[in-house]
């Protein structure tokens, strides 16, 4: 999923790399679109299109709404941070349910889901009865970053939807656009994905939290 130093050391779904966190939690704005626009083809390899297109294209429309208010102005908008507090002096009373601030929080939400589930895969949680399944998985992701925002025919959709996920196995080889590698391998380069992006995805939780931006209604 990393760009690394050798192309086969790579996941294929997404290897456009993210800058380190900064050490004052600042991202920069255009590098940080540029690594996530490359993370909507990870929901092709969930199947069940009915379910995680939508959710697939939330992600890419919602990068796209960022991108267009960062090029209205790059050097005001230079970092996430920056969007935020721009925003909230230009929106008044309508911030934080508008423009990019909005987008950012349910861009978030749909990163924290895809982070979650490949998170817990690659813990090794599972249906010992059913190891190859990866029902466990996308359920908890559910819970943790999705269920809370969602109305009650949303939740049992995606509720519903874990019956028609692929096996792990299958997902693991999506995830390599179709490529022989070994699972160990595999999870291997997804610990090191989340190794870079967690901490990214930590801080823009973070950020809305301090600034009082988050927003708990259900879609």
């Amino acid at each position: 999923m990393l760009k690394m130093r050798h192309s086969r050391s790579r996941l294929e779904v997404a290897s456009h790399e993210f800058k380190p966190l900064p050490a004052d939690k600042q991202i920069e704005t255009l590098p940080f679109l540029e690594a996530v626009a490359h993370l909507p083809p990870f929901f092709d390899c969930l199947g069940t299109p009915i379910v995680y297109s939508p959710v697939k294209a939330d992600l890419a429309g919602n990068i796209k709404k960022i991108r267009a208010v960062y090029e209205t102005n790059p050097a005001k908008f230079k970092t996430l941070q920056n969007i935020l507090e721009v925003e909230k002096e230009m929106h008044g009373s309508a911030w934080p349910k508008t423009g990019a601030t909005l987008a950012l929080m349910w861009l978030k939400r749909g990163l924290k889901f895809m982070l979650v589930l490949l998170q817990s895969i690659s813990d090794g949680e599972r249906d010992e009865e059913h190891p190859n399944l990866i029902r466990v998985n996308a359920l908890k992701a559910y819970e943790i970053a999705l269920k809370k925002y969602h109305g009650w025919m949303l939740q049992k959709l995606f509720t519903g939807s874990v019956y028609a996920l692929p096996y792990k196995s299958d997902l693991l080889k999506a995830l390599e656009k179709g490529k022989e590698v070994k699972e160990e391998e595999t999870i291997e380069k997804i610990r090191q994905f989340l190794t870079r992006v967690g901490p990214i995805l930590d801080a823009i939780y973070e950020m809305y939290t301090k600034m009082n931006a988050e927003l708990s209604y259900k879609a």
